[in-house]
């Protein structure tokens, strides 16, 4: 399946921001922290999502989407603790689901984790606070194997401030023995929202949002009601769309909280930012003014909006510098922008870029090469001029809902090929399933 651009049209109108996938996969986990049934409300209907229900429904979970962006989960009989090979595989968030399981169970298997191809991303910070808490981990075959008679709490320094390590550590914390303190945690909000989620269920956890982390470890977690935050990366790739379109683009003020530094960017691009009745509000200039950017973690630039920025900045008058710094090889979409008639030279390192503007972007055949860059190449059709097919638009998917449709919305000429489709794997899961009876094989807490 494809998308199909005719660029040229300037976006104009409001855009409804959906529900956060990188807060709504953490959270998701977190329910297998509790025998109870939790309801999560503003959950995108992206493939990254489906993945996960997939991943829970291998284990025994009760899982079902209502409709509306609501899904009900309920972990009261898992018959296994390990995460089939073939689903942890396609995405990196499945690791999510070892600190909540070696927390309830003592038990995890699961091997290293997969998703976009963007550089090395470990799972150290995990394991290693996993062994400080008193675990045990081993390797057999494809799979790390993790057990505990209990977690015990300690005084944690990560290495790092990986958001899927503070993640992980936080979520097996929450039913350890005693006191845990993550120092060097990540502050991203995703975080914190996961830290609100755990609270409502019964945690106690405080600090999140800072670099240092306290939670008392409970006996139980009870179920819950809980809305997923906004997406931020969702956010700023419309705020970017409007910019590239030399457009009008407005959404929810809220999400204007957590894109400080794009907005300061976008501000010396020329932009015009208003945050003003409820609304969040990016007018493009009528000349883009070139500027640096280097990734860092929040509240830094965010890197999983450094493909869609880069590709911004090619309509800008002058160069840009482009530094990645979280990933080793997150500018291989410059290939597929060259397509199209960028200039931009790639440092021999692969992590620097420099952008020469403006290009005048012409439309060709790309591809998605993951779901941001897949982004990117979304952003390039609509300043091109012509047609612009993308390909691998499954990719994209997997981090945006309905992207073309809320395109459309806004005066995009844009839409979705479908000849040669398979029916999609992933209908099944979205439609209501029944709860039925999984027999246990480990013991429920």
């Amino acid at each position: 399946m494809s998308l199909i651009i005719r660029g040229g049209r300037p976006l104009q109108g409001y855009i409804n921001i959906g529900g956060a996938k990188n807060a709504a996969l953490p959270i998701i986990a977190a329910t297998l922290l509790t025998a109870d049934e939790c309801m999560l409300e503003n959950v995108p209907d992206i493939e990254d999502i489906r993945n996960m229900v997939r991943v829970l429904h291998s284990m025994g979970v009760a899982a079902r989407f209502e409709g509306d962006g609501r899904l009900r989960i309920r972990a009261t009989r898992i018959n296994r603790a390990n995460l089939p090979i073939d689903l942890a595989r396609t995405m990196r968030a499945s690791f999510l689901t070892v600190g909540p399981l070696l927390s309830r169970f003592g038990q995890a298997e699961a091997p290293h984790p997969g998703g976009c191809a963007i550089g090395t991303r470990p799972v150290s910070v995990d394991l290693k606070a996993f062994q400080e808490m008193g675990s045990t981990v081993g390797i057999d075959g494809d799979y790390y194997d993790i057990r505990t008679p209990r977690l015990q709490g300690r005084r944690l320094m990560l290495d790092y401030p990986s958001h899927t390590g503070t993640e992980n550590v936080l979520m097996a914390a929450c039913l350890a023995q005693g006191t845990t303190i993550i120092e060097n945690a990540s502050i991203e909000p995703e975080v914190e929202d996961l830290a609100d989620f755990l609270n409502a269920m019964g945690a106690r956890v405080y600090g999140a949002g800072t670099h240092t982390i306290r939670v008392d470890g409970a006996n139980r977690l009870h179920g819950t009601v809980y809305r997923i935050m906004p997406d931020r990366m969702e956010a700023g790739t419309f705020a970017l769309a409007a910019m590239i379109s030399r457009g009008n683009v407005s959404m929810e003020a809220r999400v204007a909280l957590w894109l400080g530094a794009l907005n300061a960017k976008l501000e010396a691009a020329g932009a015009e930012i208003t945050i003003a009745d409820g609304l969040y509000t990016v007018q493009a200039p009528q000349q883009m003014q070139p500027t640096d950017i280097q990734t860092y973690p929040y509240p830094g630039f965010p890197t999983d909006l450094q493909a869609p920025y880069t590709t911004t900045m090619t309509q800008a008058e002058g160069i840009s510098s482009v530094h990645e710094t979280m990933f080793d090889n997150r500018l291989g979409y410059t290939v597929e922008l060259a397509k199209m008639g960028a200039h931009i030279d790639v440092s021999g390192s692969g992590r620097t870029a420099m952008v020469h503007g403006p290009s005048a972007l012409r439309g060709a055949q790309v591809q998605a090469l993951d779901i941001r860059s897949g982004a990117a190449v979304v952003l390039a059709g609509l300043a091109a001029e012509g047609e612009t097919e993308i390909r691998n638009l499954a990719i994209i998917e997997r981090g945006y809902e309905n992207l073309a449709a809320k395109l459309q919305a806004l005066g995009a000429d844009i839409q979705e090929r479908t000849e040669g489709r398979q029916a999609s794997p992933t209908n099944a899961v979205g439609e209501p399933l029944e709860w039925g009876t999984v027999p246990y094989s480990v013991t429920a807490g």
